[in-house]
Protein backbone atom coordinates (compact mmCIF):
# COMPACT_ATOMS: atom_id res chain seq x y z
CA UNK A 1 0.00 0.00 0.00
CA UNK A 2 1.48 3.61 -1.03
CA UNK A 3 2.58 5.88 1.91
CA UNK A 4 0.13 8.65 3.25
CA UNK A 5 -2.61 5.66 2.52
CA UNK A 6 -2.64 2.88 4.72
CA UNK A 7 -4.81 4.80 7.64
CA UNK A 8 -7.92 4.23 5.43
CA UNK A 9 -10.04 1.82 6.51
CA UNK A 10 -9.20 -1.81 4.65
CA UNK A 11 -12.63 -2.48 2.64
CA UNK A 12 -14.34 -5.29 2.95
CA UNK A 13 -15.21 -8.05 0.16
CA UNK A 14 -17.91 -6.42 -1.07
CA UNK A 15 -16.63 -3.26 -1.60
CA UNK A 16 -12.92 -4.83 -2.81
CA UNK A 17 -14.84 -6.01 -5.70
CA UNK A 18 -17.10 -3.21 -6.68
CA UNK A 19 -13.66 -1.17 -6.73
CA UNK A 20 -11.30 -3.45 -9.06
CA UNK A 21 -14.51 -3.83 -11.39
CA UNK A 22 -15.15 0.05 -11.48
CA UNK A 23 -11.14 0.89 -11.82
CA UNK A 24 -10.63 -1.73 -14.17
CA UNK A 25 -14.00 -1.35 -16.76
CA UNK A 26 -13.18 2.59 -17.01
CA UNK A 27 -9.79 1.28 -18.15
CA UNK A 28 -11.51 -0.92 -20.47
CA UNK A 29 -14.32 1.51 -21.56
CA UNK A 30 -11.72 4.36 -21.73
CA UNK A 31 -9.42 2.20 -24.33
CA UNK A 32 -12.04 0.41 -26.72
CA UNK A 33 -13.75 3.73 -27.04
CA UNK A 34 -11.14 5.88 -27.79
CA UNK A 35 -9.99 3.11 -30.07
CA UNK A 36 -13.24 2.81 -31.99
CA UNK A 37 -13.62 6.72 -32.26
CA UNK A 38 -12.21 8.03 -36.13
CA UNK A 39 -9.29 10.75 -35.30
CA UNK A 40 -7.29 11.97 -37.96
CA UNK A 41 -3.60 10.16 -38.19
CA UNK A 42 -4.66 7.20 -35.45
CA UNK A 43 -5.64 3.96 -35.50
CA UNK A 44 -9.11 3.12 -35.49
CA UNK A 45 -11.39 0.48 -37.21
CA UNK A 46 -10.07 -0.37 -40.67
CA UNK A 47 -7.61 2.31 -40.25
CA UNK A 48 -4.71 0.71 -39.59
CA UNK A 49 -1.29 2.27 -39.38
CA UNK A 50 2.28 0.86 -40.75
CA UNK A 51 3.34 -1.31 -37.49
CA UNK A 52 0.34 -0.52 -35.93
CA UNK A 53 -3.13 -2.49 -36.35
CA UNK A 54 -6.39 -2.22 -34.76
CA UNK A 55 -6.52 -5.70 -33.92
CA UNK A 56 -2.72 -5.33 -31.95
CA UNK A 57 -4.29 -2.16 -29.87
CA UNK A 58 -7.69 -4.07 -28.78
CA UNK A 59 -5.45 -7.28 -27.96
CA UNK A 60 -3.76 -4.82 -25.54
CA UNK A 61 -6.54 -2.49 -24.21
CA UNK A 62 -8.06 -6.34 -23.25
CA UNK A 63 -5.24 -7.64 -21.70
CA UNK A 64 -4.49 -4.05 -19.56
CA UNK A 65 -7.94 -4.21 -17.85
CA UNK A 66 -7.84 -7.48 -15.88
CA UNK A 67 -4.31 -6.15 -14.24
CA UNK A 68 -5.92 -3.17 -13.26
CA UNK A 69 -8.32 -5.60 -11.72
CA UNK A 70 -5.79 -7.70 -10.06
CA UNK A 71 -3.72 -4.75 -8.94
CA UNK A 72 -6.10 -1.66 -8.14
CA UNK A 73 -4.11 -0.53 -5.04
CA UNK A 74 -0.54 -1.10 -6.64
CA UNK A 75 2.75 1.36 -6.50
CA UNK A 76 1.78 3.21 -9.97
CA UNK A 77 5.44 1.92 -11.06
CA UNK A 78 4.29 -1.43 -10.26
CA UNK A 79 1.12 -1.23 -11.99
CA UNK A 80 2.81 0.34 -15.10
CA UNK A 81 5.29 -2.16 -15.23
CA UNK A 82 2.81 -5.00 -14.86
CA UNK A 83 0.53 -3.52 -17.54
CA UNK A 84 3.06 -2.97 -20.37
CA UNK A 85 4.87 -6.63 -19.74
CA UNK A 86 0.56 -8.03 -20.09
CA UNK A 87 0.75 -6.13 -23.21
CA UNK A 88 4.16 -7.08 -24.78
CA UNK A 89 2.26 -10.67 -24.13
CA UNK A 90 -0.76 -9.23 -26.33
CA UNK A 91 1.20 -7.48 -28.85
CA UNK A 92 4.53 -7.24 -30.43
CA UNK A 93 5.18 -3.37 -30.79
CA UNK A 94 4.14 -0.51 -28.51
CA UNK A 95 0.26 0.26 -28.79
CA UNK A 96 -0.17 2.09 -25.56
CA UNK A 97 2.52 2.78 -23.08
CA UNK A 98 1.54 6.62 -22.99
CA UNK A 99 -1.81 4.98 -22.00
CA UNK A 100 -1.19 2.86 -19.13
CA UNK A 101 1.53 5.27 -17.95
CA UNK A 102 -1.54 8.16 -17.66
CA UNK A 103 -3.88 5.96 -15.94
CA UNK A 104 -2.03 4.30 -13.69
CA UNK A 105 -1.94 7.27 -11.21
CA UNK A 106 -5.50 8.13 -12.14
CA UNK A 107 -6.19 4.54 -11.02
CA UNK A 108 -4.45 4.41 -8.12
CA UNK A 109 -6.00 7.47 -6.85
CA UNK A 110 -9.61 6.04 -7.34
CA UNK A 111 -8.32 3.69 -5.29
CA UNK A 112 -7.78 5.82 -2.78
CA UNK A 113 -11.30 6.68 -2.59
CA UNK A 114 -12.17 3.59 -0.65
CA UNK A 115 -14.07 4.61 2.34
CA UNK A 116 -13.34 8.60 1.94
CA UNK A 117 -15.87 10.75 0.52
CA UNK A 118 -16.43 14.46 1.25
CA UNK A 119 -19.53 16.69 0.39
CA UNK A 120 -18.14 16.97 -3.15
CA UNK A 121 -17.51 12.76 -3.60
CA UNK A 122 -19.92 10.53 -3.63
CA UNK A 123 -20.48 6.52 -2.03
CA UNK A 124 -17.39 4.55 -1.85
CA UNK A 125 -17.14 2.12 -4.72
CA UNK A 126 -19.50 3.99 -6.59
CA UNK A 127 -18.77 7.09 -8.83
CA UNK A 128 -16.24 9.51 -7.90
CA UNK A 129 -16.08 13.04 -8.75
CA UNK A 130 -13.27 14.75 -10.56
CA UNK A 131 -12.82 17.30 -7.88
CA UNK A 132 -12.14 14.21 -5.58
CA UNK A 133 -10.42 12.61 -7.80
CA UNK A 134 -8.19 15.35 -8.66
CA UNK A 135 -7.72 15.93 -4.84
CA UNK A 136 -6.61 12.38 -4.15
CA UNK A 137 -4.33 12.26 -7.77
CA UNK A 138 -1.87 14.83 -6.21
CA UNK A 139 -1.23 12.74 -3.38
CA UNK A 140 -0.31 9.55 -5.14
CA UNK A 141 1.63 12.32 -7.77
CA UNK A 142 3.75 13.26 -4.44
CA UNK A 143 3.92 9.92 -2.85
CA UNK A 144 5.60 8.69 -6.16
CA UNK A 145 9.10 7.14 -5.15
CA UNK A 146 12.46 5.80 -6.71
CA UNK A 147 10.97 2.45 -6.90
CA UNK A 148 7.83 3.83 -9.03
CA UNK A 149 10.60 5.15 -11.33
CA UNK A 150 12.62 2.28 -11.53
CA UNK A 151 9.30 0.05 -12.50
CA UNK A 152 8.20 2.28 -15.06
CA UNK A 153 12.04 2.90 -16.51
CA UNK A 154 11.97 -0.95 -17.52
CA UNK A 155 8.41 -0.53 -18.49
CA UNK A 156 9.66 1.83 -20.84
CA UNK A 157 12.49 -0.39 -22.01
CA UNK A 158 10.12 -3.46 -22.65
CA UNK A 159 7.91 -1.34 -24.43
CA UNK A 160 10.86 0.36 -26.56
CA UNK A 161 8.80 3.32 -28.10
CA UNK A 162 9.88 4.99 -31.04
CA UNK A 163 11.48 8.36 -31.06
CA UNK A 164 12.19 8.75 -27.48
CA UNK A 165 15.97 9.91 -28.38
CA UNK A 166 18.34 10.41 -25.28
CA UNK A 167 18.97 12.69 -22.62
CA UNK A 168 21.94 13.61 -20.21
CA UNK A 169 19.45 13.50 -17.41
CA UNK A 170 17.69 10.71 -15.90
CA UNK A 171 18.00 9.01 -19.60
CA UNK A 172 15.75 5.48 -19.69
CA UNK A 173 18.71 3.03 -20.37
CA UNK A 174 20.19 3.70 -17.07
CA UNK A 175 18.77 3.18 -13.37
CA UNK A 176 17.25 6.25 -11.96
CA UNK A 177 18.58 8.37 -8.81
CA UNK A 178 15.33 10.38 -8.47
CA UNK A 179 11.88 9.60 -7.94
CA UNK A 180 9.31 9.11 -10.65
CA UNK A 181 7.50 12.28 -10.21
CA UNK A 182 10.80 14.36 -10.31
CA UNK A 183 11.50 12.47 -13.43
CA UNK A 184 8.84 13.69 -15.31
CA UNK A 185 9.25 17.01 -14.55
CA UNK A 186 12.13 16.75 -16.29
CA UNK A 187 10.61 15.10 -19.05
CA UNK A 188 7.82 17.46 -19.30
CA UNK A 189 8.95 20.25 -21.56
CA UNK A 190 9.25 17.02 -24.68
CA UNK A 191 6.58 14.79 -23.51
CA UNK A 192 2.83 15.41 -23.14
CA UNK A 193 2.17 12.48 -20.50
CA UNK A 194 5.29 13.56 -18.24
CA UNK A 195 3.81 16.77 -18.61
CA UNK A 196 0.75 15.82 -17.00
CA UNK A 197 2.55 14.16 -13.89
CA UNK A 198 4.08 17.32 -13.79
CA UNK A 199 1.41 19.88 -13.84
CA UNK A 200 -1.49 17.55 -11.50
CA UNK A 201 -2.83 16.27 -14.91
CA UNK A 202 -4.03 19.61 -16.02
CA UNK A 203 -4.67 18.95 -19.80
CA UNK A 204 -6.81 15.97 -18.82
CA UNK A 205 -8.84 18.20 -16.10
CA UNK A 206 -9.34 21.74 -17.24
CA UNK A 207 -9.34 20.75 -21.05
CA UNK A 208 -10.29 17.04 -21.95
CA UNK A 209 -12.96 16.67 -19.05
CA UNK A 210 -14.72 19.36 -19.82
CA UNK A 211 -14.85 19.56 -23.52
CA UNK A 212 -16.15 15.93 -22.75
CA UNK A 213 -18.67 16.48 -20.54
CA UNK A 214 -19.98 19.77 -22.55
CA UNK A 215 -20.13 17.23 -25.58
CA UNK A 216 -22.20 14.13 -23.80
CA UNK A 217 -24.48 16.22 -21.83
CA UNK A 218 -25.85 18.00 -25.02
CA UNK A 219 -26.08 14.51 -26.26
CA UNK A 220 -23.39 14.01 -29.08
CA UNK A 221 -23.07 10.51 -29.45
CA UNK A 222 -19.45 8.82 -27.40
CA UNK A 223 -17.76 8.47 -30.55
CA UNK A 224 -18.13 11.83 -31.77
CA UNK A 225 -17.98 13.21 -28.47
CA UNK A 226 -14.04 11.58 -27.99
CA UNK A 227 -13.18 12.41 -31.60
CA UNK A 228 -14.22 16.12 -30.79
CA UNK A 229 -12.25 16.46 -27.69
CA UNK A 230 -8.97 14.66 -29.49
CA UNK A 231 -9.39 17.49 -31.99
CA UNK A 232 -9.74 20.24 -28.68
CA UNK A 233 -6.58 18.82 -27.30
CA UNK A 234 -4.65 18.91 -30.41
CA UNK A 235 -5.94 22.39 -31.40
CA UNK A 236 -4.34 23.73 -27.98
CA UNK A 237 -0.91 22.37 -28.25
CA UNK A 238 1.43 20.46 -30.50
CA UNK A 239 1.71 16.89 -30.15
CA UNK A 240 5.07 16.00 -28.50
CA UNK A 241 5.01 12.60 -30.18
CA UNK A 242 4.96 14.26 -33.69
CA UNK A 243 7.43 16.85 -32.31
CA UNK A 244 9.73 14.53 -31.35
CA UNK A 245 9.24 12.13 -34.35
CA UNK A 246 9.13 15.01 -37.12
CA UNK A 247 10.27 18.33 -35.69
CA UNK A 248 8.64 21.29 -34.39
CA UNK A 249 7.44 22.88 -37.81
CA UNK A 250 5.67 19.87 -38.65
CA UNK A 251 3.58 19.53 -34.96
CA UNK A 252 3.01 23.32 -35.17
CA UNK A 253 1.28 22.56 -38.79
CA UNK A 254 -0.91 20.16 -37.47
CA UNK A 255 -2.41 22.10 -34.94
CA UNK A 256 -3.12 24.80 -36.97
CA UNK A 257 -4.76 22.52 -39.43
CA UNK A 258 -6.73 21.23 -36.21
CA UNK A 259 -7.59 24.48 -35.20
CA UNK A 260 -8.98 25.02 -38.27
CA UNK A 261 -11.37 21.79 -38.50
CA UNK A 262 -12.67 22.58 -35.19
CA UNK A 263 -13.29 26.30 -36.39
CA UNK A 264 -15.45 24.91 -39.29
CA UNK A 265 -17.57 22.61 -36.80
CA UNK A 266 -15.12 19.48 -36.50
CA UNK A 267 -16.86 16.26 -36.41
CA UNK A 268 -20.38 18.04 -35.60
CA UNK A 269 -20.76 19.59 -38.98
CA UNK A 270 -19.80 18.71 -42.57
CA UNK A 271 -17.74 21.02 -43.14
CA UNK A 272 -15.76 20.36 -40.46
CA UNK A 273 -15.71 16.58 -40.87
CA UNK A 274 -14.64 17.18 -44.90
CA UNK A 275 -11.29 19.10 -43.15
CA UNK A 276 -10.70 16.27 -40.87
CA UNK A 277 -10.84 13.79 -43.92
CA UNK A 278 -8.54 15.83 -45.15
CA UNK A 279 -6.05 15.92 -42.47
CA UNK A 280 -6.01 12.16 -41.99
CA UNK A 281 -5.22 12.48 -45.79
CA UNK A 282 -2.56 14.25 -45.14
CA UNK A 283 -0.76 12.80 -42.12
CA UNK A 284 -1.34 8.82 -43.53
CA UNK A 285 0.10 9.57 -46.59
CA UNK A 286 3.27 11.48 -44.90
CA UNK A 287 6.55 9.46 -44.60
CA UNK A 288 6.92 8.34 -42.20
CA UNK A 289 3.71 8.94 -41.45
CA UNK A 290 2.75 11.34 -38.88
CA UNK A 291 0.64 10.31 -35.87
CA UNK A 292 -1.05 12.33 -32.72
CA UNK A 293 0.01 9.42 -30.36
CA UNK A 294 0.16 11.57 -27.45
CA UNK A 295 -2.64 13.59 -27.85
CA UNK A 296 -4.85 10.43 -28.43
CA UNK A 297 -3.30 8.75 -25.13
CA UNK A 298 -4.68 12.09 -23.02
CA UNK A 299 -8.23 11.62 -24.54
CA UNK A 300 -8.05 8.44 -22.59
CA UNK A 301 -7.13 9.93 -19.65
CA UNK A 302 -9.81 12.29 -19.66
CA UNK A 303 -12.54 9.90 -20.69
CA UNK A 304 -11.29 7.49 -17.90
CA UNK A 305 -12.11 10.15 -15.60
CA UNK A 306 -15.68 11.04 -16.87
CA UNK A 307 -16.57 7.35 -16.52
CA UNK A 308 -14.98 7.17 -13.07
CA UNK A 309 -17.47 10.32 -12.38
CA UNK A 310 -20.22 8.50 -14.42
CA UNK A 311 -23.43 6.86 -13.21
CA UNK A 312 -22.93 2.97 -14.15
CA UNK A 313 -26.08 3.82 -16.60
CA UNK A 314 -23.79 5.08 -19.00
CA UNK A 315 -21.15 2.79 -19.19
CA UNK A 316 -20.58 0.52 -22.13
CA UNK A 317 -20.95 -3.89 -21.88
CA UNK A 318 -18.11 -4.78 -20.26
CA UNK A 319 -16.14 -8.08 -20.67
CA UNK A 320 -16.39 -11.11 -18.76
CA UNK A 321 -12.89 -11.01 -17.56
CA UNK A 322 -13.48 -8.01 -15.44
CA UNK A 323 -17.32 -7.79 -14.66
Amino acid sequence: MQAGLSAVPRPGRQLQRRLKGRVAAAVDAACRLELESPKPGNVSRGRDLPGLSFEAMSRSARAIAPVFARHPRARVGRLVLEAVRATRRSARTNTNLGIVLLLAPLARAAAGAVSRTTGRGAPAGGPISAARLRVLLRQVLARLDRRDASDAYRAIRIARPGGIGRVESQDVRREPTVTLIQAMRLAAGRDAIAAEYATGYMVTFDLGLPTLRRLLRIGVPVEAAIAQTFLAILAARPDTLIRRRHGDDAAHRVTLEAIRCLRAGGVLTPEGRRRIALLDRSLRRHRPRINPGATADLVVASHFVWLIGSTDRNWPALPESIR
